[in-house]
C-alpha cells in the first residue's frame, strides 16, 4: 500500500477535489463531442438517419463495455492511478484525432468545399472512436472507485456525498458541454471554403480532455494509491468455474449438500476470497434488471429528441432547438441532486422510513417507467395535431392555381371553384384504382381532362395557369419535416427560368410554371434573392419570408406584376407544430428525478457493497449494465416496427415497471453487509488461529451485520 497522507478540507480528503474537477473536464470533453456526433455522420460524412443511429448507439455501448478492461488493467496490472494517466492519454489522442477528422480542406484539393476522399474521414474518424471509447470507457470504473479510496474508515457519510458531488461535475461538465459545442459547430470556419466548424466543436473538448489529464497529475502527491492486487477478474472466473465443476461432481445425494454454491470451491480457495466473491456475485445478481432503466434513459438522445423535432420550441422570448431539449436533464440534475441530498432524505429519515439504497433505486425506476407514461400522453397530443399522409395505395392531391383568371375544377362532377392565386383547403385523399374523372373548366369553356399517373403514397399538387394549361407536381414530401426544420419550394409563374438563392441554399434554374423540389431551413424569418433575365434591372429582388416556426412546410409562386417586376405570394402545405416543447419538462423532471435516486445510489451501492480488492470490477459491472441498455435500444427499435410512436412508450413504460417489481423482490431478500468488518474479521481469525481451516462457520453472524 503506497499511501500519501492527505490533507482535509471541510472534513474531505483534499485530492477528491483534483479528482472532481478533472472529472468534469472529461464529462465536458465526451459529451461536447457526443452532442455534435450524429450530425457529423449525417451532415458532413454523408449517412443516413439509420446507419448514423446504429454508429452512434455502437459507439455509446462500446464506450460502457470497455470498463472491463479498465477494471482488468487496474486492478491486476498498473493499479487506478495509473490507469487513470495512460488512458487518458489515450483518450485525448482519440479526441485530436476525431477533430483532424472533420478538417475538411484535409482533402478537398480542388477547393469546391466537399472533401475529394471522404474515406479518410470515414477512416480517422472510426480510429478516433474506437480510441476514446477505450479511454472514456478504460477509465470509468476507475475514477469513481480511486475517489472512494481517498477517504478513511468512518467517513462513509462524506463519501457518500463525495459520490453526490461526482454526479453532479460530471453533469455540469455535460450540461455546459451540450450547450457550447453546437454553439462553436453553427460557426463558420477552413482556409479555401467556409464550413460548419467542426474542428472547432470537436477541438475545443480534445483541449478540456488534456486540461482533465493535467489537473488529475497535479494531485499525484496527495493521492491514496493503492497497489494493484493481481488480476482478480481472472481469480474470481476461476474460483466460480471451479465451485460449478465441483458441485457438478458430487451431486449425488451421499455428499452433505452446502450452504452456498460457491462453497463447493473450498478444496482449492480460501475463505477470504470465496466469502469476497459471494459479496460481489450478490451485487452482480442485483444487476441483472438493471440494464432496463438504461434502455429508457438512453432514449432522451434520440427519441425524446425526435419527439421534440414534431413540437414547437417558442417558448416566451426564448426559441429553443429539439435537440437542445436534452440540457433540461442536466440542468435539471444540477438542481435536483442537492435538493433530494440536503433536504428529500434526512425529511424521509426524520419520518422514520428505512429508504434503503435498494428502496431508492426501486422507486427510480418507477420514477422513469412513469416518464414514459408521459412520454406517450405528449405523443398522442403530438398525433392528433398532425397532418394525415397518404398510406399504402392512396394518393393526396391539391390543386393551386396560379393564374390571373378563376377556374372549376371538376372532380368527378364534384365541382371545386378556385379564385386566380389561391388554392383548395388542404389536400384530399383518393384510392389510385378510384381515382375520380378530373378537368378543369373556365368561364363555361369546354373541359380540359387532367391525365396522370398517380404515384401511391404520395401528395401531388395540380398547379393551373389556364383553362387548358396544367401540370402535376408529385411534392415529395410524405412526412413532416424533420428536426423542427421548414420546407420552402418555389413556383415560376415567369415564362423563363428563374433561380432563387434563400440563406445558403440555391433553387437553380426552376423553369417556366413549374415547382422546385423542397430545401429546409430552420425557425425564424428567411430573406431570399431571385434572379432571372427577365427581371428588369430596376425591379426590386429582395424578398424575405414570413416568420417561419416549427416543422411546416410553404409553397413561394414567384408571379410577374403589370409592371414586369416579380411578386412573391405564400401558400400553407404542412401546418407548423403547435404543441409547445414545454410539455416535454413533466416527462424531462421524472426522469430525472429516477436518475438522482437510481444512478448516484446505484454507483454508491456498488462501491459499498464491494471488497476492498473488487471494487473496480463491481464498478465496471454497474457500468456494464448501460451497455446492456443500449444493445436493447438497438434491439427493441429494429423488431418492434411500430405505426404509432406512442404504443413504442407504452411498450417500455411497461417493461420497467414489470422489470421494476421484479427488482423490488429481488432487493426484499437482499442483506446489506459490511465488507470492511467482515476483512477485519478474517485479518483477526488469520492473527489468532492459522490452523483453523473453516472459519467460515462463525461468519454468517457476520455477514448478516446491517450496513
Amino acid at each position: 500500500l503506497g499511501t500519501s497522507r492527505s490533507r482535509s478540507c471541510f472534513g474531505y480528503p483534499f485530492s477528491i477535489f483534483f479528482i472532481v474537477v478533472n472529472e468534469f473536464c472529461e464529462r465536458f470533453s465526451y459529451y461536447g463531442m457526443r452532442a455534435i456526433l450524429i450530425l457529423y455522420f449525417t451532415r458532413f460524412i454523408g449517412w443516413d438517419d439509420n446507419l448514423s443511429t446504429a454508429i452512434y448507439h455502437t459507439f455509446v455501448a462500446l464506450c460502457y463495455l470497455m470498463p472491463i478492461l479498465g477494471a482488468l488493467i487496474a486492478d491486476s496490472w498498473l493499479g487506478k492511478f495509473k490507469t487513470i494517466i495512460s488512458l487518458s492519454i489515450v483518450y485525448t489522442i482519440g479526441q485530436v484525432v476525431i477533430s483532424v477528422s472533420s478538417i475538411n480542406d484535409l482533402t478537398d484539393y480542388d477547393h469546391d468545399g466537399t472533401p475529394n476522399s471522404i474515406s479518410v474521414h470515414v477512416t480517422l474518424s472510426m480510429i478516433g472512436l474506437a480510441l476514446i471509447a477505450l479511454g472514456t470507457g478504460g477509465i470509468k470504473p476507475c475514477v469513481s472507485a480511486f475517489g472512494g479510496d481517498q477517504f478513511e474508515e468512518g467517513q462513509e457519510k462524506q463519501r457518500n456525498r463525495f459520490f453526490s458531488i461526482f454526479y453532479l461535475a460530471i453533469n455540469a461538465g455535460s450540461l455546459l458541454s451540450t450547450i457550447i459545442t453546437p454553439l462553436l459547430r453553427v460557426q463558420e470556419c477552413g482556409i479555401h471554403s467556409k464550413q460548419a466548424c467542426y474542428p472547432l466543436a470537436f477541438g475545443v473538448p480534445a483541449a478540456l480532455m488534456a486540461v482533465s489529464l493535467i489537473v488529475f497529475v497535479m494531485g499525484s502527491g496527495m493521492y491514496k494509491k493503492f497497489q494493484p492486487q493481481g488480476n482478480i477478474m481472472a481469480k474470481v472466473a476461476k474460483c466460480i468455474g471451479f465451485a460449478i465443476k465441483n458441485r457438478f461432481r458430487h451431486r449425488s445425494k451421499e455428499f452433505p449438500k452446502r450452504e452456498h454454491w460457491l462453497d463447493w470451491a473450498k478444496e482449492k480457495y480460501s475463505d477470504r476470497l470465496i466469502s469476497q466473491i459471494k459479496m460481489v456475485t450478490r451485487v452482480m445478481f442485483l444487476y441483472i434488471p438493471l440494464p432496463m432503466f438504461w434502455a429508457l434513459f438512453d432514449q432522451q438522445g434520440s427519441r425524446w429528441t425526435l419527439q421534440a423535432a414534431a413540437m414547437n420550441g417558442k417558448i416566451g422570448t426564448i426559441e429553443i432547438q429539439p435537440d437542445q431539449m436534452q440540457t433540461v436533464n442536466a440542468i435539471l440534475i444540477v438542481i435536483m441532486v442537492p435538493i433530494v441530498d440536503a433536504l428529500v432524505y434526512p425529511l424521509i429519515a426524520k419520518c422514520g422510513l428505512n429508504f434503503t439504497s435498494l428502496k431508492r433505486m426501486t422507486v427510480g425506476m418507477f420514477l422513469a417507467s412513469m416518464a414514459f407514461v408521459v412520454a406517450a400522453i405528449v405523443q398522442v397530443e403530438i398525433d392528433k395535431t398532425l397532418p394525415v399522409f397518404p398510406k399504402g395505395n392512396e394518393i393526396q392531391l391539391k390543386v393551386l392555381n396560379i393564374g390571373s383568371n378563376g377556374v372549376n375544377v371538376s372532380f368527378s362532377g364534384a365541382i371545386e371553384p378556385l379564385g386566380p392565386m389561391s388554392q383548395t383547403d388542404g389536400f384530399i385523399t383518393f384510392d389510385v384504382d378510384k381515382l375520380p374523372n378530373i378537368s378543369i373548366s373556365s368561364n363555361g369553356l369546354q373541359d380540359t381532362p387532367v391525365t396522370h399517373t398517380f404515384e401511391p403514397g404520395h401528395r401531388h399538387t395540380l398547379l393551373i395557369w389556364a383553362a387548358d394549361e396544367y401540370r402535376v407536381i408529385n411534392d415529395g414530401l410524405n412526412q413532416k419535416p424533420e428536426k423542427g426544420q421548414n420546407g420552402i419550394r418555389f413556383v415560376n409563374g415567369f415564362a423563363g427560368d428563374i433561380s432563387i438563392k434563400m440563406g445558403d441554399k440555391v433553387y437553380d434554374n426552376v423553369t417556366s410554371h413549374d415547382a422546385s423540389k423542397y430545401q429546409f431551413f430552420s425557425s425564424g424569418k428567411q430573406s431570399f434573392k431571385i434572379s432571372s433575365t427577365e427581371i428588369s434591372p430596376g425591379c426590386n429582388s429582395d424578398f424575405e419570408s414570413s416568420n417561419l416556426e416549427f416543422g411546416s412546410a410553404y409553397t413561394y409562386v414567384i408571379t410577374r406584376q403589370s409592371d414586369g417586376c416579380p411578386e412573391n405570394k405564400e401558400f400553407l402545405d404542412i401546418p407548423p407544430n403547435i404543441v409547445n416543447m414545454a410539455l416535454q419538462v413533466p416527462q424531462y423532471f421524472l426522469i430525472t428525478c429516477g436518475e438522482v435516486v437510481f444512478s448516484i445510489t446505484g454507483l454508491e451501492f456498488s462501491y459499498s457493497q464491494a471488497p476492498s480488492n473488487m471494487k473496480s470490477v463491481l464498478q465496471a459491472g454497474w457500468l456494464l449494465t448501460v451497455a446492456f441498455g443500449n444493445i436493447i435500444v438497438l434491439i427493441v427499435a429494429g423488431a418492434g416496427q411500430f405505426s404509432e410512436q406512442w404504443a413504442e412508450y407504452v411498450l417500455f413504460a411497461a417493461l420497467l415497471l414489470v422489470v421494476c417489481i421484479i427488482f423490488a423482490i429481488m432487493a426484499r431478500f437482499y442483506t446489506y453487509v459490511s465488507p470492511a468488518e467482515i476483512e477485519a474479521q478474517f485479518d483477526e481469525k488469520e492473527k489468532e488461529n492459522a490452523d483453523n481451516n473453516n472459519p467460515y462457520v462463525t461468519l454468517d453472524s457476520i455477514t448478516q451485520s446491517k450496513m
